[in-house]
Formats: C-alpha cells, sequence, structure tokens
C-alpha cells in the first residue's frame, strides 16, 4: 500500500528525517512512536505532500507520490488528519465534512455513495451527528478532533494518515477517539498513525516503528514491541 525508502526531508537548511523506510501493508494499522522532536510529523507531512522531501522514494499502490502537491495525492486515495485538527471554523461540521469529499464530488476520485457515507461518518462519530448545523469553531477541542478525523474519512481514502489524535484530550475522550480507530481498523482502514500515548497506538496497531532523531532505532510486530524492554524504559513507563 505505502512503500518508504530512505526518505530524507526538512525545513530549509535543517533535516530532520536521516534515511528511514517504512512500509504499511493494506489493511494494517501501522504506527510511528517516538518523542517530541523525533520526525514524526515530518514523516507525516512529507507522505502527503506538505514539505518536499530530499531524498528518498514514497509510493502509494505503486506509484510514486514523492514530490507531488497535497492535492494531487489527495486525489490517489490519501488522507491526512493533522495534527492541530485544523477544521473550517466557519463552516458547519456538515460542510466541513462534504469538503473532506470534494475530489469526489469533482470527479477526480470515485464518487460513491457521498449522501450515504456522510450518515456513515455522522453514526461513527455521533457528537458530530447532535452537532451537524454548528460551527466547527464552536465545537469543543474533542470535538474538533473527531470532525477532522470524520473529514479525512469522507474521502473514503486508500491511506489515512492520522497524526496525534489525542492531543490536548480528556482521558474519556482519548478512549472514545481510540474506539473509533479501532471501528475504523475493523472496517478494513489502512492506517498510519502517530500517537504520543505509545501503549494506546501499539495496542490498537499490527505494526510499530520507533522513530529516534529522525531514524528508525528499532520495528517490529506491535505486540513484541510492547514487550521491548528499551521500548517499554522509553516510551510505556516500564
Amino acid at each position: 500500500m505505502l512503500i518508504i525508502k530512505n526518505l530524507e526531508a526538512g525545513y530549509g537548511k535543517v533535516q530532520v528525517l536521516h534515511g528511514i523506510s517504512i512500509h504499511i501493508p493494506k489493511g494494517q494499522v501501522v504506527t510511528l512512536i517516538g518523542s517530541n522532536g523525533a520526525g514524526k510529523t515530518t514523516t507525516m507531512r512529507a507522505v502527503s505532500g506538505m514539505i518536499k522531501p530530499t531524498a528518498g522514494e514514497i509510493s502509494l499502490s505503486g506509484k510514486r507520490i514523492d514530490g507531488m502537491e497535497s492535492y494531487t495525492i489527495a486525489k490517489l486515495g490519501l488522507a491526512h488528519s493533522p495534527e492541530g485538527r485544523r477544521v473550517f471554523a466557519t463552516m458547519s461540521v456538515t460542510d466541513n465534512l462534504l469538503l473532506g469529499a470534494f475530489p469526489r464530488l469533482t470527479g477526480s476520485r470515485p464518487k460513491g455513495d457521498v449522501s450515504g457515507d456522510l450518515e456513515r461518518a455522522m453514526d461513527l462519530f455521533p457528537r458530530l451527528k447532535e452537532r451537524r448545523t454548528q460551527l466547527a469553531g464552536t465545537l469543543s477541542g474533542g470535538e474538533q478532533q473527531m470532525l477532522a478525523m470524520a473529514r479525512a474519512v469522507m474521502l473514503n481514502p486508500d491511506l489515512f494518515l492520522l497524526d496525534e489524535p489525542s492531543m490536548g484530550l480528556a482521558p474519556i475522550l482519548v478512549e472514545e477517539v481510540f474506539n473509533i480507530i479501532s471501528r475504523l481498523k475493523a472496517q478494513g482502514v489502512t492506517m498510519l498513525l502517530v500517537e504520543q500515548f505509545a501503549a494506546a497506538a501499539l495496542k490498537v496497531a499490527d505494526y510499530g516503528y520507533v522513530l529516534e532523531n529522525g531514524r528508525i532505532s528499532v520495528h517490529g510486530p506491535a505486540d513484541k514491541l510492547k514487550d521491548d524492554p528499551a521500548v517499554k524504559a522509553a516510551y510505556l513507563g516500564g
């Protein structure tokens, strides 16, 4: 599904990623964990076209996407729910969700049943259904996070990038967000998950990569990483 080979990227003269390689098979959830500043969000931005890699390759379903513009990558089926939510504050919940389906509505991607998917997104995120006519900027932080996730789901993506979905949320909302991620996984949605709560991320993921100073230090099946002494000590409170 997604293959990253020897990826290098950064900001200006500051190199953040130093030749990382990641493989995300179709239908699996892969998590990328690491400390603040390790390069997790930079990886997401490079994959979705928000920044241009300086070296390496990124392929989605066999097609090279490194260096493409974000809107072109979205048309190919990649949805990105970014760190910090970034909803359209002056638009309603429903209109935010329909923007997620924009490539489908303009013929850039197979249209399918947009109206049905809108209702299914509302069912997946019941809080949004209750607030479907409300302006997004008036939602709580947790509700805005759910809206950002639901908007990405509306693309009907082949790959879903989910960056720090629990950031700033109360524990009860963190649990709700991870329940939704589990439901998406059960539906066969392929995901790359960056998450500050490494234990929760490894619990829902099939495979994990640990990123340290822009390099992959260890990777393996999620259940084995949970028992790795170094990973436990650094990220799981062991």
